[in-house]
């Protein structure tokens, strides 16, 4: 295969690891340089996250209790509730052994998680506590998992129920005749109707696929087999039954950070991780390619600005974390098979 470098004009490497940003810096050297964590300038990236930037300042926000906003709107706040920012701090690398971050995860945890299954809820059960269990979405669940994972909670058994609801729940249907009835089905067509949610999919993808490749049960490789066929029967962005169709227009526009949503580029990073070199990924990794300028960056071009407790970069202009994904995307999809 192609040297993933080649597909650059430039050498962006440096611009990432500018110290403004030290959520890029820390990644650019750990999945890009492959520098490990004992290097010392990426444990100073790693502390860096916590002082300067974005992470503090979400972290300035939050209410003693763990939240951020109303305390009942942890989801329907969109996007300044807690379910959003624990999003956010995920995705920046927060340090999930800082206090403030501890109370947020429980906070989710004691509010969100529905207690029978252990998928997560929009809303809280006010009779039981916990999740309300007619309100829990795949793509909320999936996100969550991710984001506690990423937090430093995989080992906890609230978590590991929550892995288990995706193995157990998720669906991968592309079109079917009738769809499944019963408690947890009959609420939202647009999750549970005759064809898969693409985005319940892809969150719980991205979640499962946080977990390492060694502590992964065969539940979970399972699932993980038959998620990575669904996106690829749909060549990532299309409609599987007519590949002349976009499937969702939206997803060519690249974002960060996406909530809820997602683009061609989240799926590509989802699947390369996962070391799927398929080349039926080939069509929108070249969309991602040609959206690349002549000095080798990439721009935001689908944000969440204004309505975030932060902003995050400035929308149509170079974005460190487009580009980076960008790099991690390309350096997966062309890495040489052994």
């Amino acid at each position: 295969m192609s040297n993933w470098k080649s597909y650059l004009p430039a050498d962006v490497t440096g611009w990432l690891l500018e110290p403004e940003n030290p959520s890029v810096r820390y990644f650019t050297l750990t999945t890009i340089l492959d520098k490990p964590e004992s290097d010392p300038e990426v444990r100073k990236a790693r502390l860096d996250i916590m002082q300067t930037g974005i992470v503090p300042e979400i972290l300035s926000k939050q209410d003693p209790g763990g939240y951020w906003g109303d305390i009942r709107k942890f989801y329907t706040d969109k996007y300044k509730g807690t379910v959003w920012q624990l999003m956010i701090l995920a995705e920046l690398g927060a340090d999930h052994s800082h206090p403030q971050i501890a109370r947020a995860c429980e906070f989710i945890f004691e509010n969100s998680q529905e207690l029978a299954d252990g998928g997560f809820s929009a809303y809280r059960s006010e009779k039981t506590g916990g999740g309300l269990p007619g309100y829990v979405i795949p793509c909320l669940t999936g996100n969550m998992v991710w984001s506690l994972i990423r937090l430093g909670y995989l080992e906890d058994a609230r978590l590991q129920k929550g892995i288990g609801w995706i193995n157990t729940w998720q669906r991968f249907d592309d079109g079917i005749e009738t769809p499944p009835k019963g408690k947890l089905y009959d609420r939202f067509e647009m999750c549970w109707g005759k064809h898969t949610c693409h985005l319940g999919v892809v969150k719980t993808m991205k979640a499962l696929c946080e977990i390492p490749e060694n502590l992964r049960t065969d539940s979970t490789q399972h699932t993980i087999r038959q998620g990575i066929e669904y996106l690829l029967v749909h060549h990532i962005y299309k409609k599987s039954h007519d590949y002349s169709a976009v499937s969702r227009p939206g997803w060519l526009k690249l974002g960060f950070p996406l909530m809820y949503q997602s683009d061609i580029q989240e799926i590509l990073l989802i699947l390369t991780r996962l070391k799927c070199q398929d080349p039926r990924m080939q069509d929108a990794i070249d969309v991602m390619i040609s959206k690349q300028t002549p000095d080798g960056r990439w721009l935001l071009e689908n944000s969440f600005n204004g309505k975030m407790q932060v902003n995050i970069e400035k929308k149509g202009k170079p974005s460190k974390w487009i580009t980076l994904n960008a790099l991690r995307v390309l350096k997966g999809f062309y890495a040489e098979q052994g």
